[in-house]
């Protein structure tokens, strides 16, 4: 593709953008081979984008881009360039972000985007198995990687780098791929990581706590949150709102205003309403109201928030055309998701023991309260927080597993560069009482060692994550098979 194609022949403003710098005329005419925000990753023919970050500014690797060959540089406004075309805009993330997507495009005819604190993961997934036993050729992109019907590929984050993003999206349409539902977190829609793909439909699950040591406040995640509804859903796209959250009526009234199908899920929800939900041994009974009927189906997954996620997906699914019966229907045939409430083994005493990702408070009493109705003796919980993140929720999670559980034992998870032993003093502030084992296998060990027949043990915090961050190292670690060698 031509750069003149991307930019505009000549130096153009549009929005605050303008195009100039030393390039000569034809490089205008020069093809445009690829995209990157690593100078390292520059060949010619590259478009470099070059932001300010947290921990480096690209800004200072625009001379090494361009001797690489780069022939154009998306950066803010003001820099001096030399060589290359210079793309300059006030918001250069959003800028590179858009003429990546016209680059890599075609992408899926059908895409939906799931933000939230929790269940972004469980609804991605859920929603591509939806449309999958729909007949449809259906991903989904996230924590878990890009996931189709024959193979996932691990990105190692909840939205992945813009130019990852896009190139995978692409390929996944080459590949046949007709449906895809994508993760928008809090980072990736305030670094425009998934900027430029029409969006068909938006999801908002629910807020709580997290990401503070980012984003500051809770006005300022919220903010980053609901931008998936105000910028990224085009007017003719539909917002699905998980309508019992307490910050849902701001996303309804956004959408409204926008002019956008709604579509509202819950006890409270107008167009998929929870009439009932009755816990099972492996599973639970819905009664759902939707187009004016009654539908009864056995969801084989417990908990209540499990039961939203679920119920979420299926909204999507019927935003973006699916049949409201069928998709009802299937909900009887969803398969667990990795980390998220994940039956990991059954100990020798007969006590099933789970794994979830819940790593917030609101996640860690969730979890619990999916898993207490099941539990005929104790509930024993074992968790941990993170290094490096938001240090103000770990004394509320020490709390709120003492207030729920029955049994708690404190232990690492990811310490980072902190100190191990800090981290779990401040769990402790709020779980007085609990056991503190540092070593998460030992920690895992003890509470499988000690669940009777009747308790259920509950491995928080890393759910599908196969790795221990200690300092700058990954050690290998995975509670799923932790938990297995350690029932033995």
């Amino acid at each position: 593709m031509k750069l003149a194609t991307l930019i505009g022949k000549g130096p153009v403003s549009d929005g605050g953008a303008s195009v100039h710098g030393s390039a000569p005329r034809d490089a205008y005419d020069g093809n445009v081979t690829g995209f990157a925000i690593d100078h390292r990753k520059v060949a010619p023919g590259t478009i470099f984008g070059a932001f300010e970050g947290a921990r480096v500014n690209g800004e200072d690797y625009i001379a090494d881009a361009i001797r690489a060959g780069a022939i154009g540089i998306v950066a803010r406004p003001g820099l001096a360039v030399e060589g290359a075309a210079y793309i300059a805009d006030e918001t250069p993330r959003e800028r590179f972000a858009q003429l990546a997507a016209a680059f890599f495009a075609p992408f899926p005819a059908t895409t939906v985007a799931i933000t939230g604190t929790n269940g972004k993961t469980s609804c991605v997934e859920m929603t591509r198995q939806l449309w999958r036993m729909a007949g449809h050729h259906a991903a989904s992109i996230g924590t878990l990687g890009v996931t189709t019907a024959d193979e996932r590929v691990t990105t190692g984050l909840t939205t992945p780098d813009v130019v990852t993003f896009l190139s995978n999206v692409a390929g996944l349409e080459r590949e046949g791929v007709t449906h895809l539902a994508f993760e928008a977190s809090s980072h990736g829609l305030t670094q425009y990581r998934t900027e430029g793909l029409p969006v068909s439909a938006a999801a908002f699950t629910n807020l709580s706590r997290d990401h503070l040591d980012y984003h500051g406040d809770m006005a300022a995640y919220f903010t980053a949150k609901i931008r998936l509804f105000s910028e990224v859903l085009g007017p003719d796209g539909a917002a699905v709102v998980w309508a019992d959250d307490p910050q849902a009526a701001r996303v309804v009234d956004l959408a409204r205003e926008r002019g956008n199908r709604l579509v509202t899920v819950g006890t409270r929800g107008d167009t998929l309403r929870l009439v009932d939900r009755d816990p099972t041994l492996l599973g639970q009974g819905l009664t759902i109201e939707a187009g004016g009927q009654t539908y009864r189906v056995t969801l084989p997954l417990i908990g209540g928030y499990q039961a939203a996620n679920a119920l979420m997906s299926a909204g999507l699914v019927i935003a973006t055309g699916g049949d409201i019966a069928t998709t009802i229907a299937n909900l009887a045939r969803l398969q667990p998701v990795r980390g998220r409430l994940e039956r990991a083994v059954i100990a020798r005493s007969g006590a099933p023991v789970y794994v979830d990702y819940a790593h917030t408070p609101d996640a860690l009493e969730a979890a619990i309260a999916a898993l207490k109705p099941h539990a005929g003796g104790r509930l024993i919980v074992v968790f941990g927080a993170g290094g490096d993140r938001d240090t103000g929720k770990r004394e509320t999670m020490g709390q709120v597993a003492m207030h729920y559980a029955d049994r708690v034992i404190v232990t690492d998870d990811n310490p980072r560069t902190e100190d191990p032993a800090a981290i779990r003093r401040d769990v402790l502030k709020g779980a007085p009482g609990a056991i503190e084992i540092g070593d998460r296998r030992a920690a895992i060990q003890a509470a499988i060692d000690e669940a009777g027949s009747d308790d259920i043990v509950l491995i928080a915090g890393k759910g599908h994550e196969q790795g221990q961050i200690v300092g700058d190292m990954v050690l290998p670690f995975d509670d799923v098979g932790v938990a297995r060698e350690c029932a033995v």
